[in-house]
């Protein structure tokens, strides 16, 4: 009776304020009993809607909700998952609108069932100034994770961090594949290192390569200008740097399928976190491109473009759509083959790595986000907002599982390993000793 009683107050706008409130308290007494619902905003995107594939796929008992603004591509794409799957009309900058669906008050297959989880995929993070889908989901005490790949939004979420506390709701910012899965393994890499004493962790590089624009639409083109206006953020030593944005090229082999490739320097998050909470005093992250002329292009973009039009997010977009049917023609040609390889040099001389290669980008970074999504339901993450390398966003021994997932369908996973075991052509120094 009392669950009829809800679904009469939904239909009455007057009587929402309280409804949001009811339909908070039924979530949480009911999350535990029912199959576990998750909103994925941003799900008709490229990123999104590989997240709510992968979610069907490894969890196909799972309640996954497409969040977006455009009602006939959701209900499309929703239509092709299955029964358990929905479209729901919402738009992120909209914070009633956020709650009510949150609660699961514009939901029509099961209204007033709120949602356990919600995905935050709807990009671009920069120049975003409010974490308003994070505070939405800690005022209606709903789980979260994001996609982040920008520094000063992530550490503005984790300003959100006692008040999730306080509200006893787990969050993860940069829950993505870079930032996301390469945090953890970072992470494992550390605690290996410490654990096994290998000497104390000295420094740490993450290294990214992307066949074109890895398939993954114009969002994540536009985050790769909007990056090239800002100051690369790094660590030596101990002490912060600022560089010039895709600059500082390296040579990186990437193993079978990828071989050497060149990357620069871009200001990414993780290197803050992992400065910061894995304790490596020097920290760097670099990523390239493919074909060759991408990264002269890019160089171009950081040189000779004013900083201000890098920083103007309209701008940016528009610059985006006037080259996006050429990226298009091109990634068809470069494919979308995805690697990601983090070094760690110890004070010993020992050096360790870890790689990630998958031929899909656009569907890699739906299992790595899945991945993070799981391990939250499972009970994994701790009440406050955290990075995916705390221990309290992911509990050490779930992210051995978290991998796992994540690296569903890759062509080469290593972790723990010496550079020389994975590289393609390692030089030997002499008698079978490699470097």
């Amino acid at each position: 009776m009392a669950a009829m009683g809800m679904v009469r107050a939904c239909a009455s706008p007057a009587a929402a304020p309280s409804t949001r409130d009811a339909a908070a308290q039924v979530k949480r007494s009911s999350s535990s009993s029912r199959t576990a619902r998750v909103l994925v905003l941003g799900g008709t995107g490229r990123v999104g809607g590989s997240t709510v594939t992968a979610l069907s796929k490894l969890r196909p008992n799972l309640s996954v909700l497409v969040g977006g603004r455009n009602r006939e591509k959701g209900e499309s794409f929703a239509s092709k998952l299955g029964e358990r799957s929905e479209f729901v009309q919402v738009d992120t900058r909209d914070v009633i609108m956020l709650e009510e669906a949150l609660q699961g008050l514009t939901t029509f297959k099961s209204p007033c069932t709120g949602v356990d989880l919600v995905v935050h995929t709807a990009g671009p993070f920069q120049r975003a100034e409010d974490c308003t889908v994070l505070q939405a989901a800690i005022s209606t005490k709903t789980a979260y994770i994001d996609v982040c790949d920008d520094t000063d939004y992530s550490w503005r979420a984790k300003g959100f961090h006692e008040q999730a506390k306080s509200a006893g709701v787990p969050a993860i910012t940069t829950a993505g594949i870079y930032p996301g899965v390469s945090n953890v393994m970072a992470a494992e890499l550390v605690d290996a290192a410490r654990s096994e004493n290998d000497g104390e962790p000295e420094r740490l590089r993450f290294f990214y390569y992307t066949a074109g624009s890895g398939g993954a639409g114009p969002t994540i083109l536009t985050t790769s200008f909007l990056l090239l206006g800002e100051d690369v953020i790094a660590y030596n030593k101990g002490k912060e740097i600022k560089l010039k944005p895709y600059s500082g090229a390296l040579n990186i082999d990437f193993g079978k399928g990828v071989r050497k490739k060149n990357v620069y320097l871009l200001n990414l998050p993780e290197v803050r976190s992992a400065f910061k909470i894995l304790g490596v005093p020097t920290v760097s992250a670099r990523f390239g491109t493919s074909p060759f002329f991408w990264n002269w292009g890019m160089q171009a973009f950081a040189n000779f473009l004013p900083v201000e039009f890098l920083r103007d997010k309209n701008k940016v977009q528009k610059l985006v759509m006037s080259v996006d049917p050429l990226v298009r023609t091109i990634d068809g040609i470069a494919g979308e083959r995805v690697s990601m390889r983090v070094d760690l040099d110890c004070s010993n001389g020992r050096n360790t790595i870890g790689l990630f290669t998958h031929k899909k980008l656009s569907v890699s970074v739906g299992f790595a986000t899945a991945a993070f999504a799981l391990a939250v339901l499972e009970g994994n993450t701790q009440p406050g907002v955290w990075f995916p390398e705390e221990p309290e966003g992911i509990a050490v021994e779930a992210r051995k599982l978290l991998l796992e997932r994540a690296s569903r369908g890759t062509s080469n996973f290593v972790m723990n390993k010496p550079s020389w075991m994975v590289e393609t052509d390692p030089k030997e120094v002499g008698l079978g000793i490699y470097v």
